[in-house]
């Protein structure tokens, strides 16, 4: 989904008639990923919760997406679409496919409270 950060919350554009929204209505615990365009391997997990969902009638920040996102076209879901905005809880990191414990305890050896680790 196409996305936009402002350095504390993301906000999506999306639609009421979809049923992500109504998981969202329902439930709103939320988890995105985010990849490095250059590196398939480098990725951001994001955890947080909807903080609002509000019309976006006029389509103004859907259009800021498509422009941001090199993809504009005509607009003919604009009475439906929505901004849901997400504050987030928690990160995590992925870097090379694993995470930065996971690097740890490849380079280093297994974590001190690990079973695996040698007695």
């Amino acid at each position: 989904m196409w996305f936009a950060w402002d350095g504390e919350r993301a906000r999506f554009s999306h639609t009421r008639n979809r049923q992500k929204y109504r998981n969202l209505e329902n439930d709103p615990r939320v988890s995105f990923h985010v990849q490095d365009p250059d590196n398939p391997y480098r990725t951001l997990e994001v955890r947080g919760r909807v903080e609002s969902i509000v019309p976006d009638a006029e389509t103004v920040f859907y259009r800021t997406l498509q422009r941001r996102y090199d993809f504009v076209t005509p607009v003919f879901d604009a009475d439906v679409r929505v901004i849901i905005t997400i504050v987030p809880m928690s990160f995590v990191a992925v870097d090379g496919g694993l995470t930065q414990r996971e690097i740890h305890d490849l380079t280093r050896g297994p974590h001190p409270r690990s079973p695996d680790r040698e007695k």
